[in-house]
């Protein structure tokens, strides 16, 4: 009987090591709420043999209401929380245990304007962003956090460095969040500040969401995958994830090899995961290409 319950015991022990090493290696991530087109995660389809994550977008040091200013590192809700608030987030996690739900950071724009990433000092955006971001991420019931500033208005990579740095490893230690990811992409003034945090807190971020999408609509999947390479480079040893979007943005699109460029880092056991720009754009088509990029992932 001895003998049995050590074989059993083995087999659980095994069952459980594999499922962490699938988790950690298949992942689908998906921006969700930026454009206030009523998606709810529930919309979404979730793939039971892979990891997913939501991240909502965008929560954004900036004052709420019609002139939005910069508030040195306090954080303020700038999605879609009617329809992707706290109890949706609980809701979805509850139904879904491999579904996770992060916030993005920073974002493009705010109203008219792009959201500049502003600082008083180190200390202050710091503290600032500490303790404003435990509260939102407590209040969501969240995971996580998505790095996704894009314009730095003359802050040197150093300070972004520092604040960014500082901020994901506190709320690391603090046991506030469980996982961390920046989203560069293919600019110069952007790779110069996202590749110096690199360099300096790498070992804090789990996850590299790169832009692809922000590269030329041209893109073929030879160019797609000679990209992929130079990022994989410039993130040492971090996850780069690939990407497409469902907007009339750029990279290479599902319908122009995108799948096909997969399949191709897939036996090259590259593929660390793919993620999405973004639902509220895939809502109107049924999410035809989450639907497709899953399937791909859970073959992996």
């Amino acid at each position: 009987m001895g003998h049995w319950k050590l074989f059993f015991a083995l087999i659980i022990v095994l069952h459980v090591h594999n499922t962490r090493i699938l988790t950690r290696a298949i992942i689908f991530r998906e921006y969700i709420g930026a454009n206030f087109e009523n998606v709810r995660f529930s919309d979404a389809p979730i793939n039971p043999n892979i990891q997913v994550h939501f991240l909502l977008s965008f929560a954004i040091d900036y004052t709420t209401g019609s002139f939005p200013k910069p508030t040195n590192g306090k954080f303020n809700v700038f999605w879609d929380s009617d329809n992707l608030g706290p109890a949706q987030v609980l809701a979805i996690k509850r139904q879904h245990p491999n579904v996770k739900v992060g916030l993005s950071i920073g974002g493009d724009s705010v109203g008219d304007k792009h959201v500049d990433f502003t600082v008083v000092s180190v200390d202050s955006w710091v503290s600032n962003a500490v303790s404003s971001l435990t509260r939102l991420i407590k209040q969501y019931n969240l995971d996580g956090i998505d790095v996704d500033y894009e314009h730095f208005n003359n802050v040197a990579p150093s300070i972004f460095t520092q604040c960014i740095g500082r901020v994901i490893s506190i709320l690391k230690n603090n046991r506030v969040i469980s996982f961390a990811s920046i989203a560069p992409y293919d600019d110069s003034e952007v790779q110069k500040h996202y590749m110096a945090l690199w360099k300096s807190f790498g070992h804090v971020f789990d996850y590299v969401n790169f832009q692809f999408y922000a590269y030329d609509k041209r893109t073929t999947v030879a160019q797609f995958l000679r990209h992929f390479d130079s990022q994989v480079a410039n993130y040492n040893g971090g996850k780069v994830l690939v990407s497409f979007s469902t907007d009339t943005s750029g990279g290479l699109k599902p319908y122009n090899g995108f799948f096909t460029a997969c399949e191709k880092l897939k036996s090259q056991r590259k593929l660390n995961g793919i993620f999405v720009w973004s639902a509220d754009n895939s809502k109107a088509d049924g999410f035809r290409y989450e639907k497709q990029a899953q399937a791909l992932l859970a073959k992996a």
